[in-house]
């Protein structure tokens, strides 16, 4: 038995079997229930569910999305969907990785996003021509975690693949669609993408720099969305410096 994560509902641990366990002492829950790893996975790269993409003719869901629906990039052109991945994720596993951000409507300026938006500590968001993964954005009001409790127990998370590595539009504001292949195969549905076109394949990066580290963000923006370098403690620092 080796033990795989601490949770608030108690220490999460793993059998020789691969079983994952939670161990606790919440009445609402048997002692020692099973959770299958499945969908325990440590990667997310995503959208939560409901995020509205911007599309030729409206905002659609990102889960209503499906191979081959148009949807529109930043500079105004037309993309088609070549493949979504879905994760489902246990909000007792989630570490900093996995964890959901919340950026509130107008917490990018401008009015930005429209509406609340949601998503993974590692998507990148557009913001004056640098991709920031949203880890680092966060400022803890308008741009905060969500704490694991207040998520449902499983949920799932969505990514967009297109034919390159694009900029589109989440609830208004710029973010990117999927570029890693290394990672596809962590999504719970990589066989359809198997599937559909025989091999994983490489998605070359967009070229705008990458900000994975609220430390490296420039003055001027973490001015503009109040983001402060030294509130945060330094264990939460160093798990985020790693994005």
């Amino acid at each position: 038995m080796v033990l795989v994560a601490l949770t608030p509902e108690g220490p999460v641990v793993q059998f020789a079997d691969s079983s994952l366990n939670l161990l606790t002492n919440n009445s609402s829950l048997m002692n020692g229930s099973t959770i299958s790893s499945s969908t325990s996975g440590t990667y997310a790269y995503c959208f939560a569910a409901g995020t509205l993409i911007s599309t030729p003719d409206n905002e659609r869901a990102v889960e209503s999305l499906e191979i081959g629906d148009l949807i529109l990039t930043e500079a105004g052109s037309h993309v088609a969907v070549k493949w979504i991945g879905v994760q489902a994720m246990q909000s007792v596993f989630s570490g900093l990785r996995s964890q959901l951000v919340l950026i509130r409507a107008g917490a990018l300026a401008n009015g930005l996003p429209h509406s609340d938006l949601t998503v993974t500590a590692d998507h990148g968001i557009v913001i004056d021509g640098y991709v920031i993964n949203a880890a680092a954005l966060v400022n803890g009001s308008s741009i905060d975690w969500i704490p694991a409790a207040a998520l449902e127990r499983s949920f799932a998370v969505y990514h967009i693949e297109t034919e390159a590595h694009d900029v589109i539009l989440a609830n208004g504001a710029p973010a990117e669609t999927f570029v890693d292949a290394a990672t596809r195969s962590h999504f719970d549905n990589y066989q359809e993408y198997v599937d559909l076109y025989g091999a994983d394949r490489l998605i070359p990066e967009i070229n705008r720099p990458r900000i994975s580290s609220r430390r490296l963000l420039p003055e001027a923006i973490k001015s503009r969305l109040g983001i402060e370098y030294e509130r945060y403690g330094r264990d939460e620092l160093d798990l985020v410096s790693n994005f």
